[in-house]
């Protein structure tokens, strides 16, 4: 079994920063691609950001040079550092990763959300 457990969302003012933290736990073998999607009410469930094993990364172009993501790979987390937020960033923000785990089985493993709210 795999676990993603994200922690550090909240409300906070437009212009505003927050730091949303995952870490991964169980029987892992190894975490390749880690990071984050959200899903605001009514919408489709969106790619946010994404960074691999070797610390390649991909933004979605509404959150690029406001958004970083970085992980630990010693300690299998995943950080994204929200900075300048926008209302139209409020939304569940749900941690993801794809763990190959001891028995070698490759999963798709999600956390639990994390709501984030922006005020105007």
């Amino acid at each position: 079994q795999v676990q993603l457990v994200e922690s550090g969302g909240g409300l906070v003012q437009a212009g505003g920063s927050l730091r949303l933290s995952c870490a991964a736990s169980g029987s892992m073998f190894s975490v390749n691609a880690m990071g984050w999607y959200r899903q605001a009410p009514g919408k489709q469930r969106e790619l946010v950001a994404r960074i691999t094993s070797d610390g390649s990364t991909n933004y979605a172009d509404s959150v690029k040079g406001r958004f970083t993501v970085s992980r630990n790979n010693a300690k299998n987390t995943v950080n994204l550092q929200m900075n300048s937020l926008k209302p139209e960033d409020t939304a569940v923000y749900y941690c993801n990763a794809d763990v190959l785990s001891i028995a070698m089985f490759l999963g798709h493993y999600w956390g639990q959300g994390t709501q984030v709210t922006v005020s105007s």
